[in-house]
């Protein structure tokens, strides 16, 4: 194999690796957002419901 062709497939894998971890970053700030709504969501339904008991 060529050097030429050594180099190409190695900037291939390194563009794949970058792509790849620029969505499990995406994915995972996505994730902790949504799971940061849901404990709000699930605080504010808490607070209601000890407003309505007292």
């Amino acid at each position: 194999m060529s050097p030429k062709k050594i180099a190409a497939l190695i900037a291939v894998k390194v563009v794949v690796l970058a792509a790849i971890v620029a969505v499990v970053v995406s994915v995972s700030m996505t994730g902790c957002h949504t799971v940061k709504g849901i404990g709000q969501d699930i605080e504010k339904g808490g607070e209601a419901i000890q407003k309505a008991v007292k």
